[in-house]
């Protein structure tokens, strides 16, 4: 590939353990450095690979996906606000079991 071919301009070559600040990177920086500058070059080819209608219709089906997860939760969130409500509410208390009135059982 030429270099007129690029998006962006190449990265001046300077000494490869040297930062912009002058300062020492360590094998890994650089490493990852690289890697993310490939994972940028191949996500802007496979992304030339597909034309703009599909792009904008990808992004709008993948924002109705969001969206219809969002009412689900939503709704279930609800749910469990009510069901925690519901729990809470003196009025659906069992009687109690002990107090003033006696009962007498009879054993045979």
């Amino acid at each position: 590939m030429t270099d007129d071919m690029r998006d962006e301009p190449m990265e001046p070559k300077g000494k490869p353990d040297e930062g912009a600040s002058g300062e020492a990177k360590s094998a890994f920086e650089e490493f990852a450095h690289h890697q993310r500058l490939a994972l940028e070059a191949a996500g802007k080819a496979v992304s030339a690979l597909f034309p703009p209608e599909f792009k904008s219709h990808g992004s709008k089906a993948l924002d109705e996906f969001k969206k219809s997860f969002q009412v689900l939760a939503d709704r279930l969130k609800e749910m469990m606000e009510k069901a925690g409500e519901a729990a809470k509410d003196p009025g659906d208390e069992p009687p109690t079991t002990t107090g003033k009135t006696k009962v007498r059982v009879e054993l045979n």
